[in-house]
């Protein structure tokens, strides 16, 4: 792990995350402290500046973000920390409330400043229990210490769906409402949680804030791809050697991903395909590898950097049998709201079942292919626009494993 390079995970095991004072012994809360005495148009600038994208699916600029939420106009603003991390195989935001929760808390803090927001909300997915009590003790920890002044923060649970990933379905259920996503626009920033400006990050994105304020925007900016600066906290499962996590910057390939940090594939092996970004990614073969993993270089070659989680089979694998499991996934998980993903879902489980079973011809790829294009673009929220992606490039990548199963 030598070419790891921490900034959200700074204090992984250096610090007791219960305790407040091992937080600021390692300078937290000294960036809140600046950002406070910053003028909130300078300090906005400093964060767009520094080119921080969103460290969730649509990597929009954040200080761009938030200069929205700062120009609207309203007695009330909020902030709202998006932790419903719904991606089978990742747990990079748990990694950081669990042994962090400081960097969060006080990313949060500065954000609320810059808006004028006097309230704000961590929504935590429904499956992290323990987790709220860690959030809950440096909450208090940060009132007692006078971090928190003019700003009230309070941990809400999810109840586990996978749709509240998505800002307006999370807001609808902090609300109480059942959990599906908003028409846009509006957008959030402009008229988000209970119809005030609303800014919502995810962990990552929020953890990253305190370092940009203390080493300035051109040091962060100057990290890995420009287009996409900084680091990325990725988590390595499936058919590798090292089952971990690590932070490296945005210009590392998938390669050095898989058979550097990953060890390379496990009992000897060859690699077959990678899926990047949790379970709506694409899935990648392995003449792409030498791809960097920032978000537009991702998106160049049809694939998405997401939540980070990067999924690694092995030549033994059935890709047909896991796409089918992963569209019974999206089949359970949509909403319903929309009629192309309701529909689209269902549809494309059926068709993937009855090519597994053995039963598909060249006409069932053909229909594939073309309804998860148009749910790629008619579908309300990223949930429907994403779930054809596995389908759709193992199609394109992959063609020969769906050929092998036709009788």
């Amino acid at each position: 792990m030598a070419e790891e390079m921490r900034i959200v995970l700074r204090n992984y095991g250096k610090i007791d995350p219960l305790k407040i004072d091992d937080y600021i012994g390692q300078g937290g809360y000294k960036s809140l402290e600046k950002a406070r005495s910053m003028d909130k148009a300078a300090l906005i600038d400093e964060v767009k500046k520094s080119n921080l994208r969103g460290r969730g699916g649509a990597g929009f600029n954040c200080g761009m973000k938030w200069s929205f939420a700062a120009r609207a106009q309203a007695d009330q603003k909020y902030v709202i920390c998006n932790a419903d991390e719904g991606e089978p195989g990742t747990y990079k935001d748990r990694l950081i409330m669990e042994n962090d929760p400081h960097t969060l808390i006080e990313g949060m803090a500065v954000c609320a400043y810059a808006i004028g927001a006097t309230k704000g909300y961590i929504y935590l997915r429904g499956e992290y229990p323990f987790i709220v009590d860690t959030l809950n003790t440096a909450i208090s920890q940060a009132k007692e210490k006078g971090f928190l002044k003019d700003f009230d923060l309070e941990v809400r649970s999810g109840a586990g769906a996978y749709v509240c990933g998505e800002e307006t379905a999370l807001i609808e259920s902090i609300e109480g409402k059942r959990g599906e996503p908003r028409f846009k626009p509006p957008y959030p920033p402009n008229e988000g949680l209970w119809s005030k400006p609303t800014i919502v990050n995810n962990v990552e994105t929020y953890a990253n804030i305190p370092v940009i304020l203390e080493k300035g925007a051109d040091w962060y900016a100057s990290i890995g791809v420009p287009s996409y600066p900084g680091t990325k906290v990725f988590t390595l499962t499936g058919d590798v050697n090292n089952k971990t996590f690590f932070e490296v910057p945005t210009n590392t390939t998938i390669r050095e991903i898989i058979f550097q940090f990953g060890g390379g594939i496990a009992g000897g092996k060859k690699f077959k395909a990678v899926q990047i970004g949790g379970t709506s990614g694409a899935f990648i073969p392995e003449s792409l590898l030498d791809t960097p993993v920032a978000f537009d270089n991702m998106s160049a070659i049809g694939a998405t950097l997401g939540s980070g989680a990067t999924f690694v089979l092995d030549e033994t694998r059935d890709i047909v049998d896991v796409v089918t499991r992963i569209m019974k996934f999206f089949e359970h998980e949509s909403c319903g709201k929309c009629a192309p993903c309701r529909e689209g879902t269902a549809r494309m489980h059926e068709l993937m079942e009855k090519i597994n079973e053995g039963h598909g011809s060249d006409v069932d790829t053909a229909l594939l292919n073309k309804l998860g294009t148009v749910m790629s673009y008619s579908c309300l929220c990223g949930l429907g626009q994403a779930a054809p992606a596995p389908a759709l490039t193992t199609i394109q990548h992959f063609g020969a494993d769906y050929k092998a199963k036709f009788k």
